[in-house]
């Protein structure tokens, strides 16, 4: 990996400090007690520099590799869903595809599929034990790289090689699913935009449920975890 051009200026300050402390140090007609003290000093803050420099690569973060994954891209809903609902999904799973790093997003409530979108894979998704424990702790699951996952079976439905998961509960009867381009992808704001829609989609999707009318219309505009 590349040194960032800021790094490699201080790592050159570094070398350089260190190389005229040892060029004074040789030249010096006589080694006196000030000479050595600021010798000394020299050559800590110039090795200070070079730490500084080889530790910059590890604080600054890499985007992970896009892995090439394989599928139909494609959108399916659940034909008997109401127009609001199917506008909230929509619109919805649109921002999630768009503003995350997300390739797949699959809702699943009350025992079936009520959206996928993104790309497709082979359908029949059923929750397991992961999605389980996620809806009975209320808390999403992440998957940051899919393989090393002993459970990764339960997301066979999902498109073949996806590097990662995240699991979002939507209270105790339904998923929210997302399947991200490369490993560890999903960062803090994701999973808080994730958690925001899934509060506001939960609320209607029970209303939805029990039969009552929703409580307005939804607007495109609108913000998850509003309204």
């Amino acid at each position: 990996m590349a040194m960032p051009a800021a790094a490699r200026v201080v790592l050159a300050c570094g070398l350089t400090g260190l190389g005229l402390v040892v060029l004074n140090q040789m030249t010096a007609p006589s080694l006196d007690p000030s000479l050595e003290r600021a010798s000394v000093l020299g050559s800590i803050l110039s090795v200070l520099l070079l730490l500084v420099a080889l530790l910059w690569q590890r604080v600054e973060p890499v985007a992970p590799e896009r892995v090439p994954l394989q599928g139909r891209e494609g959108l399916e809903l659940a034909p008997d869903l109401d127009a609001p609902l199917a506008e909230e999904l929509g619109w919805g799973s649109t921002m999630l595809l768009t503003a995350t790093p997300a390739a797949v997003v699959l809702l699943h409530w009350r025992g079936r599929v009520l959206l996928e979108r993104g790309l497709l894979g082979s359908g029949a998704f059923q929750p397991g034990a992961i999605c389980r424990r996620c809806m009975a702790t209320g808390k999403a699951i992440s998957l940051v790289d899919l393989k090393l996952y002993p459970g990764r079976e339960e997301f066979a439905a999902l498109p073949t090689g996806l590097p990662a998961v995240l699991v979002q509960p939507l209270g105790q009867e339904g998923v929210l699913v997302l399947g991200g381009w490369s490993p560890r992808c999903f960062s803090r704001s994701d999973l808080i935009w994730v958690e925001g829609w899934a509060r506001r989609l939960t609320g209607e999707l029970a209303r939805v449920s029990a039969g009552e009318a929703p409580a307005g219309e939804v607007s495109s505009t609108a913000a998850p975890g509003t309204g």
